[in-house]
């Protein structure tokens, strides 16, 4: 055995009490090191899955209406001050055809349409401001987990579907197979019938998004 071992290995025979305080604090300090580790990975996933995991990366609108100065002939303005024009909610021209494009690009996993606006949801005396949602089931789940964040009920949307979040049915008073109405700004409604109750992890969103078929929402929202 080399000199140092052996110098070594004696003065851990020798002083065992402290060798037992030594060995127990580098113990305790890897242990306090890999549990503080742990936590941070452990919030650090949650973060990102309770923000990340109820939106889409990426989001593809249609461009913002823009309200452009009067111009003479010889292009000089005439009015270089114009107030901006208000946004009004409207859909992507030929979306159908971009669709296919935007879920071949490199790096993209998957794409789903959606249509979405605001609305009011109605049962009784009690009414609530809302999201519509609109989705295509089979393409949406391949980018938002909505399955796995049911509580109850099943992912089914037909004509007159719907699923919402589980702090809106208690605002609302509803249970699976109960039915409510749903306005919009335009003056549309219909009454849907609560077929699964979700929870994405936040209270705004609970008592906000409503899922809906695609093309009930487009029908609702008239885009």
């Amino acid at each position: 055995m080399p000199y140092v071992w052996l110098v070594a290995v004696r003065f851990l025979r020798e002083g065992r009490f402290q060798t037992l305080l030594i060995v127990s604090g580098v113990a305790l300090g890897v242990a306090v090191i890999v549990f503080i580790t742990t936590l941070i990975n452990g919030l650090q996933d949650t973060l990102i899955r309770d923000t990340l995991g109820s939106q889409a990366h990426i989001i593809v609108r249609p461009p913002e209406e823009v309200a452009r100065p009067l111009r003479r002939a010889e292009g000089r303005e005439v009015l270089s001050q114009v107030q901006p024009r208000a946004q009004r909610l409207r859909s992507i021209d030929q979306w159908q055809a971009l669709l296919p494009q935007l879920a071949a690009q490199p790096g993209v996993v998957a794409a789903s349409p959606v249509v979405t606006g605001p609305g009011l949801a109605i049962r009784g005396d009690a009414d609530r401001a809302i999201a519509l949602v609109g989705i295509e089931p089979e393409q949406f789940t391949r980018i938002i987990d909505l399955p796995g964040k049911l509580i109850a009920g099943t992912l089914r949307l037909g004509a007159e579907d719907a699923l919402i979040g589980i702090d809106l049915a208690d605002e609302l008073g509803v249970r699976l197979g109960d039915r409510f109405r749903i306005e919009t700004a335009g003056g549309r409604g219909q009454s849907v019938t609560v077929t699964g109750l979700f929870d994405l992890g936040m209270r705004d969103l609970n008592l906000r998004y409503v899922y809906l078929g695609l093309r009930p929402a487009q029908t609702l929202l008239d885009l």
